[in-house]
């Protein structure tokens, strides 16, 4: 049984040191090529009709703090090897079930934003895309939650344009 379990955590450490030593993937799931230093995040500006106050500085700031936490990539701001800039192109909210009565039983918040990431190290890795999120709540308004379920979509197209740009999903 000892013997066993020596033999599992050799065989552990020698993946570690392989994964580790050629730089290029990370636990957490990221798939940045080993010579990527820097990357950029540009201001992502709000040109939806419907403009709400602090959005474009939050989803930017949202967005930084995922490729920080997530990276080993330096945060500057011009001429990096990778570059993120985009605006936010919609927020809506929609009423989603309406009852016979003409009743919304349900409203829909949805944010969309428009990226361009261009890497400098393999540009077969840069694109230009939409992402869109939304969350449904009960009722007719979102009065009260709002500010919950910005954070929570900002949260969500984060994700998805980091695992867009460094997980190649």
């Amino acid at each position: 049984m000892k013997k066993m379990r020596l033999v599992a955590m050799v065989i552990f450490a020698v993946l570690l040191f392989v994964s580790e030593g050629c730089g290029v993937y990370s636990f957490s799931g990221a798939s940045i090529p080993a010579n990527m230093k820097t990357v950029a995040v540009q201001f992502f500006e709000n040109t939806a009709p419907l403009v709400r106050a602090g959005l474009s500085q939050q989803f930017t700031e949202t967005l930084k703090d995922r490729i920080r936490n997530q990276t080993r990539l330096s945060m500057i701001r011009d001429n990096a090897d990778g570059n993120f800039e985009g605006r936010i192109t919609d927020y809506s909210v929609k009423s989603i079930a309406v009852t016979g009565n003409e009743r919304a039983e349900g409203t829909r918040l949805s944010i969309t934003v428009s990226v361009k990431y261009t890497n400098q190290i393999d540009e077969q890795l840069s694109f230009e895309q939409s992402f869109t999120r939304f969350r449904d709540v009960q009722g007719s308004s979102i009065i009260g939650q709002e500010n919950r379920l910005i954070g929570e979509i900002n949260n969500d197209l984060a994700e998805d344009i980091f695992n867009k740009a460094f997980a190649n999903w």
